[in-house]
């Protein structure tokens, strides 16, 4: 063999090893973001799931509330009777 053809086997066998390695490190880094991901939308779910359990005690909290006490509208309809009564 000679020294030409050598360099030329020992660069193709080098370029191609660097590409294989280059090829799962991509690979590895491509799965762990998409893992990433995953975990952040679980987390995501989670969040909200809580959020809406909250909201459905807040309105569960209104409705009782609601049976127990006499609720106004914020006085709009007194601003009325007091303006038609003068």
């Amino acid at each position: 063999m000679s020294t030409a053809s050598k360099l030329t086997l020992a660069g193709t066998s080098i370029m191609a090893t660097g590409i294989v390695v280059f090829v799962h490190y991509a690979q590895r880094s491509e799965k762990a973001a998409m893992h990433a991901g995953v975990v952040r939308d679980v987390e995501q779910q989670r969040v909200k799931k809580e959020r809406q359990a909250d909201f459905d005690m807040q309105q569960a909290l209104e409705r009782e509330y609601r049976t127990v006490q006499p609720v106004h509208d914020g006085g709009a309809s007194n601003q009325v009777q007091a303006g038609s009564g003068g």
